[in-house]
């Protein structure tokens, strides 16, 4: 998750092979939406369509990996087996992709405590899982109780559930979720796949077999069959009838059913889309803007949202003896780097510019543009002023030292090339160190290395916690990036933030929590993270959920 392998852009960095062809649209990247012209009249999330829906027909969707290999919501991290669980399960709560606010879904209404350590749900009575059983307060008992039980298996399920005391049935169709610590974002966290709320039966099943399909949910859509990294078939459920207000379609799905398949390679994954054999390609990278083109004139639409959560970092080791436990040198990093140049050679001219420490779609983002703006000549200076002389070969020196900087990962690629070329520009040595999979997890702890990649998928701010909170975070991205003065004030943000759930209480807190990041040099911002996804002009209804996972109610083929 805090791993950089993968987020590495696969991009070719020489400027005779980065292929600029044709502004696109990003307006919408901020609330959803398309970026695409084509004809197929595609939606924003929850919206409606002109021409009144077609029922029938199966929607085939191309993933680029099932690096997990897991397809059980409460255990999934893998971002593209999200958006497969959000159309198989569904959640107490929803939330809007366009404003961020917690919606009603199978919880009719809540109340929390004014401390955010106590949260109770009204349940809906007329909803039920697809193998008969009963939502009720009972059935969200046992889930949440066997969420928590799958303790570092639900890699995210961790952080949502920080803090859990136990989940009490009130009456048959009212719950109460307790925390030994306040924990504000458990609200936003009731709308995630991660929480969703499974049949009962389930929770007998083993994680392993739970991974490998056995799960049941009170989805639009059953999970028919799952072969790990293969494919997935799943059915539309007669009589769903219970989406949350977010949705137009208030009953069965339009189509029959959704297959999905896995296609490493983007042209191969392109050229499926043109030619009719897939509907919607789904890559991990943003699709270039070369192969746009190609989609674009095959008649279908190119759909883009920012993936919300933590942006794309670099988070350095501040432990004392290292280049980078020196604040200056810290602060001449951010205006060393040239972040808008980043965005534009290694994706495209109107690819968005990292603003923050979290992406553009993050309830409560700040703008910390200023903090981040290129200045060359302001980091010589305070690279001057931190005792690092420009010498002869181009390279800063001190006490006969070169400043060289390690950066660790698993999967270099051109963005680190970038970022190499950059920091030379004012003296900075950047050494890309690359290990295995296997091998940087146990590289990262041992503390051999200045700089890390770090990014992590999630509607709420307080997901930075996870990877630079030294009070709750085990990672070392978190370990390393904070001496103890600025660990103790990055922590009591994260604790402000998790301790009131008044709306503007929560933003002043992240707003100085982002700008703490910046001005302790904790965490560099280098990209945003977009998902793009190429949709067939015969796809109508797609939507973009608010972690920018696939919401299918609404879609339907045209004949």
């Amino acid at each position: 998750m805090t791993t950089s392998h993968r987020h590495r852009t696969t991009r070719r960095l020489a400027a005779t092979a980065v292929s600029v062809l044709a502004a696109v649209s990003l307006a919408a990247c901020g609330s959803g939406g398309s970026s695409g012209g084509g004809t197929s009249g595609t939606s924003a999330a929850g919206g409606t369509q002109d021409g009144k829906p077609v029922p029938g027909g199966r929607l085939k969707i191309a993933f680029w990996s099932d690096f997990q290999s897991c397809i059980d919501p409460n255990q999934v991290y893998w971002i593209e087996s999200r958006s497969i669980d959000r159309n198989l399960a569904d959640s107490l709560t929803d939330q809007d992709p366009k404003t961020g606010k917690i919606v009603p879904w199978l919880a009719t209404s809540w109340t929390v405590s004014p401390d955010a350590t106590s949260y109770t749900f009204k349940l809906r009575q007329d909803v039920t899982f697809s193998d008969g059983a009963k939502l009720d307060a009972n059935a969200v008992k046992t889930a949440y109780d066997g969420l928590h039980d799958l303790g570092a298996k639900s890699t995210l399920g961790l952080t949502y559930l920080s803090g859990y005391k136990g989940t009490t049935v009130v009456d048959p169709s009212t719950v109460k979720i307790d925390f030994a610590t306040p924990n504000a974002a458990f609200l936003q966290a009731s709308s995630t796949t991660t929480t969703a709320i499974l049949s009962p039966a389930t929770y007998k099943e083993t994680p392993e077999a739970r991974c490998a399909g056995k799960v049941v949910g009170s989805g639009e859509f059953t999970l028919d069959s799952y072969s790990a990294g293969k494919s997935a078939k799943l059915t539309k459920r007669a009589g769903y009838a219970w989406p949350s207000s977010l949705i137009a379609n208030k009953g069965a799905a339009y189509l029959d059913g959704i297959d999905v398949s896995y296609i490493a390679e983007d042209n191969v994954r392109v050229g499926s889309l043109t030619n009719g054999t897939i509907d919607i390609a789904w890559p991990r990278q943003p699709i270039t803007s070369a192969d746009q083109q190609v989609i674009k004139a095959s008649g279908a639409t190119i759909e883009t949202r920012a993936l919300p959560g933590i942006i794309g970092l670099l988070i350095p080791n501040v432990t004392a003896g290292r280049p980078l436990a020196d604040l200056q040198v810290r602060k001449a990093l951010y205006k060393a780097l040239d972040l808008s140049s980043y965005a534009k050679t290694v994706y495209w001219d109107d690819y968005p510019v990292a603003k923050s420490s979290v992406t553009s779609t993050t309830p409560y983002a700040a703008d910390e543009s200023a903090k981040l703006a290129h200045d060359p000549a302001g980091a010589g200076k305070l690279l001057d002023a931190a005792g690092w002389a420009l010498g002869s070969d181009g390279y800063r020196h001190k006490d006969g030292k070169k400043l060289t900087l390690s950066y660790l990962t698993n999967a270099a690629g051109p963005g680190d090339q970038l970022v190499q070329d950059q920091l030379k520009k004012v003296g900075i040595d950047y050494q890309i160190k690359v290990v295995t999979a296997a091998q940087l997890t146990p590289t990262g702890n041992s503390g051999d290395w200045d700089l890390s990649g770090g990014y992590l998928t999630r509607a709420d701010p307080s997901v930075l916690g996870s990877s630079l909170d030294q009070a709750v975070s085990k990672q070392y991205t978190a370990k390393y990036s904070q001496d103890p003065a600025t660990a103790a004030k990055i922590s009591a943000l994260f604790a402000k933030g998790l301790s009131t759930a008044d709306p503007t209480q929560r933003a002043a807190a992240y707003k100085d929590l982002q700008d703490a990041l910046i001005d302790n040099g904790v965490a560099y911002p280098l990209y945003d993270r977009l998902q793009t996804a190429g949709v067939s002009g015969k796809v109508h209804g797609f939507a973009w959920t608010s972690e920018s996972f696939l919401r299918a109610n609404d879609i339907w083929l045209s004949k």
